[in-house]
């Protein structure tokens, strides 16, 4: 079932943290898998990162550039819904902290759909190998928070984010008045690599430190 079946959580107790960091798994991984190959690799010593976990590996069942049909809006739906009052429980937690949304492939669309449907937004989003979920005649929501940090990847070889979907999802962006750093990477399969994991790292770092995030780092 889609949804957030419970999370991980690992870093800085939010009481204490300087900021908070919400983490989504791709389709098919768990947040175990995350902590181990992106977070594991983040220098953030004051931050509380929460790790959702979805009901049987997947937020929705569809590929991200299906068009939308009911059955995908509805899971969609209730996937967003439940990231929505995890941020909402985590804002709770960590009043007045800065929050940043992060995810990979099924969780970084995912992500971008939560922040494009307004309401719940976090401080800065990170969506690695991410783009819109369903095609791009498909009615969608457009309520993203003008001048939102955003940070979005793709590889040029990913087998499930094309570069074309990616590059819908930067326009979407921009024209939404998104703070956006797009990087595409050459010959880049379906994966998180050091450079984007600097960004991450950097973007906690600032919001930490109470500085809008740059999206710095190197590529």
């Amino acid at each position: 079932m889609p949804g957030v079946a419970d999370l991980l959580r690992l870093g800085a107790p939010p009481e204490r943290a300087k900021a908070v960091c919400v983490f989504v798994h791709g389709r098919g991984q768990s947040p175990e898998e995350m902590a181990e190959a992106v977070l594991s690799r983040v220098s953030a010593a004051d931050v509380a990162f929460a790790l959702p976990r979805a009901g049987a590996q997947t937020w929705y069942a569809a590929r991200a550039v299906d068009p939308l049909t009911p059955q995908t809006r509805e899971e969609l739906g209730t996937s967003r819904g439940d990231l929505a009052r995890v941020l909402s429980e985590l804002r709770a937690e960590a009043p007045g902290r800065p929050l940043v949304l992060a995810g990979f492939s099924q969780g970084a669309c995912l992500s971008l759909e939560l922040a494009f449907a307004g309401g719940t937004a976090p401080d800065a989003l990170v969506a690695f190998t991410g783009c819109r979920v369903g095609a791009a005649g498909d009615e969608r929501p457009a309520a993203l928070p003008a001048g939102l940090p955003v940070y979005l990847s793709a590889g040029s070889d990913d087998p499930w984010i094309p570069v074309a979907a990616f590059a819908e999802a930067a326009a979407e962006l921009g024209r939404a008045g998104a703070a956006l750093r797009a990087d595409v990477f050459p010959g880049r399969p379906h994966e998180v690599g050091g450079a984007e994991i600097a960004v991450l790292e950097a973007t906690l770092a600032d919001l930490a430190a109470g500085r809008r995030p740059g999206f710095g780092a190197a590529r």
